[in-house]
């Protein structure tokens, strides 16, 4: 394949792709900024790779598990234990019908382990039946069940209303 060739495929692909690889990168990290940086890095490594990618079946699919070992290496890096995280909501990318239903998910996604979180994005978000997003992660489709499970348990206990305390009238 002719360079001009290779780098205008490439081109073609990051253009029509990028706007999904960062709504990927941002459920993942839960930050737009690191969302970018993640993507960023994606693509440099798809960039490398290209010939084998580009000869995949599935080259969203080879994308999106390069974007999900990229983010998950950069969190056993000592980097992401220094970052200091401040609890403030992540910024929004456009309005939403319900705001605050959105910013309530958003957060508790950001709550679950790295893992966790990637799984319920596979499979949720990108729509990945169990055995794809196993081979996303790299790991056995009984880990992407108990993955899966304990995640949407940790979500729904932290999506759970908490009641209001009734006030006494005298």
């Amino acid at each position: 394949m002719a360079k001009q060739t290779r780098d205008a495929e490439f081109t073609e692909y990051v253009t029509s792709r990028g706007g999904w690889l960062r709504k990927v990168a941002y459920l993942l990290c839960g930050d737009w900024h690191r969302a970018d940086d993640l993507v960023q890095e994606t693509i440099t490594k798809l960039y490398v790779h290209w010939s084998r990618a580009s000869r995949t079946d599935n080259i969203d699919g080879y994308a999106r598990r390069t974007l999900v070992n990229t983010f998950l290496a950069e969190q056993r890096t000592s980097w992401w234990r220094r970052t200091i995280r401040t609890g403030v909501p992540p910024e929004t990318a456009a309005a939403t019908l319900d705001l605050d239903v959105s910013l309530d998910l958003r957060r508790a996604l950001a709550d679950l382990p790295p893992r966790q979180r990637a799984t319920v994005v596979l499979r949720y978000y990108c729509d990945l039946s169990i055995d794809q997003a196993a081979e996303a992660l790299g790991c056995s489709s009984g880990n992407v069940k108990s993955q899966s499970s304990r995640a949407l348990d940790a979500l729904r206990r932290s999506l759970v209303p908490v009641p209001a305390v009734a006030e006494k009238t005298s």
